[in-house]
C-alpha cells in the first residue's frame, strides 16, 4: 500500500513530488529549504531544492487561475458575452499555467533521479557542539588571515565567531572544511565547507544536555576585510 503524502504545513503549496522528494533526501521539505538557504547542501541536493521551489511557484499559479475560473462560473456574475470572454481568457491562462507546472515538475523529477539512484549515504560524521558552531560560522563566510606584524594566523567570520587556528586545522584534517590556498594568507584565504562538513552540520543532532546544542548564530555585518 502506497503511504499517503505528509500533510503540508499551513501556507505551503503541495506538489505531486513532495512525498517522493522527502523520501529521497531523508528530510522534510521545510528542512531542505532551510539547509538550502544556509548553504549546507551539496550540488545535487541544492538542485532538487531549487527545482522544488520553482515547482511550488508553478503549482501556486495553477491554483490561482483555477480559483479565478471557479469564481467566474459560480453564478456570481451576470451571464453575458463579457463573462464568456473572461471565462475563455481564464481557461487559456489556466492551460498555460498547467503547461508550465508540468515543465517544472519534469525538471524537479530529473534533478531528483541522481539522488534516488545513488547508493545509501554513510551516516554523517557527528561533531562536538563547539565544532558544529564553527562549521555554521564558516558556512556563513570565513577567511584565514595572517597578521603582517605578528605573523599570527586568525580566522575571520561574518558572524564574528572566534575560531582558533588549531581548531581550523583539526576540521580540515577531518575533511570537514577546505581552504583556498590559491589566495595569499595576508589577503585572506577563503574557507568553505566540504560535502562531509555540510552533511555533518545538516545531520540531526543526537539528544543530549542543553549545553551540547550548537547555538544559533545571528547574522551580523561582515568585517571590512571579508567584503573585499
Amino acid at each position: 500500500m502506497t503511504p499517503s503524502p505528509t500533510p503540508s504545513p499551513v501556507g505551503r503549496t503541495a506538489t505531486a513530488l513532495d512525498h517522493r522528494i522527502e523520501n529521497a533526501v531523508n528530510r522534510s521539505l521545510d528542512e531542505l529549504g532551510r539547509h538550502r538557504d544556509h548553504g549546507l547542501l551539496d550540488a545535487a541536493h541544492t538542485a532538487v531544492a531549487d527545482a522544488h521551489r520553482d515547482l511550488v511557484r508553478a503549482e501556486r499559479d495553477v491554483t490561482f487561475h483555477r480559483t479565478r475560473l471557479a469564481r467566474l462560473v459560480s453564478g456570481e456574475f451576470p451571464v453575458d458575452h463579457v463573462l464568456l470572454a473572461r471565462i475563455e481568457r481564464s481557461v487559456d491562462q489556466l492551460a498555460a499555467a498547467i503547461d508550465e507546472r508540468d515543465v517544472q515538475q519534469t525538471k524537479a523529477a530529473t534533478a531528483l533521479r541522481p539522488i534516488e539512484a545513488a547508493p545509501p549515504r554513510q551516516e554523517p560524521q557527528q561533531v562536538p557542539a563547539k565544532d558544529a558552531a564553527a562549521l555554521l560560522a564558516i558556512a556563513q563566510g570565513a577567511k584565514l588571515h595572517k597578521n603582517l606584524v605578528t605573523h599570527r594566523l586568525a580566522v575571520a567570520t561574518r558572524s564574528r565567531t572566534r575560531i582558533p587556528y588549531a581548531q581550523l586545522q583539526r576540521l580540515q584534517e577531518s575533511g570537514l572544511v577546505d581552504r583556498d590556498t590559491s589566495h595569499a594568507v595576508h589577503a585572506g584565504q577563503p574557507i568553505t565547507l566540504t560535502d562531509a562538513g555540510r552533511a555533518a552540520l545538516a545531520a540531526p543532532r543526537r539528544a543530549g544536555p542543553p549545553s551540547t546544542t550548537p547555538p544559533r548564530l545571528a547574522a551580523s555585518p561582515a568585517p571590512a576585510y571579508l567584503r573585499r
